[in-house]
């Protein structure tokens, strides 16, 4: 199992996969904005979404979960 992290302060633009997605390593999982920059959070691994700690408009601390996929 392992936890996709934002890796700055960051605002959740949309959630790309829902809860039950199979997701392949590089896929697109997230678009968050931080310092008026989007970046698209890409999944480190094959897998599963098993859930989603966060929603579109949420803002998000450094090292705040997105999603866990196992």
């Amino acid at each position: 199992m392992m936890d996709v992290k934002v890796k700055m302060p960051s605002t959740v633009i949309s959630i790309e996969v829902a809860v039950g997605d199979k997701v392949t390593k590089g896929q697109n999982l997230a678009v968050v904005e931080a310092m008026e920059v989007k970046n698209n959070t890409l999944a480190p691994q094959d897998g599963e979404a098993k859930s989603i700690a966060a929603a579109a408009g949420d803002r998000l601390e450094t090292g705040a979960i997105l999603m866990t996929i196992e």
